[in-house]
């Protein structure tokens, strides 16, 4: 089992602790995804509107989060 498929399993447990925990877990996960995932698409030249487009936000939005790093 993935750490993605143990945490998905746990964001749906009866205690809220664990539940809460789990999803707090998946969060960071994502983040770090999509980070490495964006920056992937501007090596190979990808324009912001095209990343924007794929994760279903605006250009800008996407450029005010990764265009500074």
């Amino acid at each position: 089992m993935t750490e993605a498929t143990t945490l998905a399993a746990a964001a749906g447990d009866q205690d809220p602790h664990v539940g809460l925990v789990a999803v707090a877990a998946l969060r960071k996960l994502v983040d770090q995804l999509e980070r490495a995932q964006v920056q992937r698409a501007r090596e190979q030249g990808w324009s912001w509107e095209r990343i924007a487009d794929d994760l279903g936000v605006t250009r800008q939005a996407t450029y005010k989060k990764y265009g500074r790093r």
